[in-house]
């Protein structure tokens, strides 16, 4: 790894740190000095720890059986390996989860970095997408106890895998990744694209990857169990809840409550309804149409100019996001959608627009890690 590529990650990594930090810095100055609710004060107080990172620190000490039934839909995998860093450091389970999460995110910028190069050979794409990606607004979950960090690793790691033919390093990062988030299981539809060959590209990628690598048994059973794993992590955490907790869908039934994500509802008329919303002064709500219409132009121009797997995945990514009843992480939803970050990077590749764009995403880093540390906003 050259020094290029060391400033290209480290650099922007750093600074969404520095960012996210000042943010709670300022959210603890404000609460101090304002003195909003219980709740404000609360959630300033947890910091990097709140929203559904404390769960999967209480998850971590406690387990699952001492939270109930709410704590199920957070997936296992971190938590775990939360519980085995500490027993191995002896430090603290908010020092280890956070940890695992800053790391998992500076070695996803790394890998992100190297899978832009190897496709396009285009540095400044590359460079790009890694920045865009540690300061998208949404991007201070990466810096929080949250499994994003964890799960964009993963994704990234099993495109690597299955855009080079190394069909057993995708299957094994597909399986931990159905055992870190729902979303998880998504990535079998990448890993069917790439497995039957379906490697289409638009008039502006040429596709220097990409295409089964081997026709013999070995290969032929890899690419089944590249696109069987992400499932079967899946599977392996809900039969477990099956046998522990006696019921196969738990962990979906909870997702489903009405203060969480809710029930499958039709897109164009939450979409409305969040729209007259904002008409009415409910920012919070009305704020995720314009990021959505961001999101699927995003996705177009991934359809358009790059092989159809990273299309795909994007796609039903913000398919299941906005298929619910209520657009709550929308932008968290989007950022495990990995190739937007590429998309975007495309678009911005010269210097004049990547300067322009670049104070613009701080910027939106800064206030939507304000109002999350200050109970305003649902990451």
């Amino acid at each position: 790894m050259n020094r290029a590529s060391l400033r290209a990650v480290v650099a922007p990594w750093l600074l969404a740190r520095v960012v996210v930090i000042g943010a709670l810095a300022l959210a603890r100055y404000l609460a101090s000095h304002l003195h909003p609710g219980p709740a404000v004060v609360t959630r300033v107080h947890e910091g990097l720890l709140g929203w559904d990172a404390g769960y999967y620190r209480d998850i971590a000490v406690r387990g699952y059986a001492a939270l109930g039934h709410a704590s199920l839909r957070f997936f296992p995998l971190l938590p775990l390996a939360t519980r085995g860093l500490r027993d191995v450091l002896r430090l603290s389970v908010d020092d280890c989860l956070l940890l695992i999460t800053n790391a998992s995110a500076l070695a996803a910028g790394f890998l992100l970095h190297r899978l832009a190069l190897a496709e396009t050979g285009d540095r400044d794409l590359a460079r790009n997408a890694v920045w865009i990606l540690y300061l998208a607004p949404s991007a201070f979950v990466l810096v929080m106890g949250y499994s994003e960090g964890p799960m964009i690793l993963l994704a990234v790691a099993s495109f690597l895998g299955l855009r080079t033919g190394r069909w057993w390093t995708a299957a094994a990062c597909g399986y931990l990744a159905g055992l870190t988030r729902p979303i998880g299981v998504l990535l079998a539809l990448p890993a069917l694209i790439e497995a039957i060959g379906l490697t289409a590209f638009g008039a502006g990628h040429s596709g220097r990857l990409g295409g089964p690598r081997g026709a013999g048994p070995s290969a032929i059973l890899g690419r089944a169990a590249a696109v069987v794993a992400p499932a079967a992590g899946c599977a392996t955490y809900l039969g477990w809840t099956a046998y522990r907790f006696g019921s196969f869908w738990a962990p979906v039934r909870v997702q489903e409550q009405g203060n969480l994500r809710g029930r499958f509802a039709d897109p164009v008329a939450t979409s409305l309804n969040d729209l007259r919303g904002l008409a009415h002064g409910h920012l919070g709500t009305g704020l995720h149409i314009p990021w959505l219409i961001l999101f699927l132009g995003l996705a177009v121009v991934l359809l358009a100019r790059w092989p159809l797997s990273y299309g795909a995945f994007a796609v039903v990514t913000l398919g299941l996001a906005i298929s619910s009843s209520n657009f709550d992480s929308l932008e968290r939803y989007a950022l495990s959608a990995f190739p937007l970050a590429l998309a975007a990077g495309g678009l911005v590749r010269e210097e004049s627009r990547f300067r322009l764009v670049l104070p613009l995403l701080g910027g939106a880093l800064v206030s939507y890690s304000l109002l999350a540390f200050m109970n305003a906003y649902v990451p």
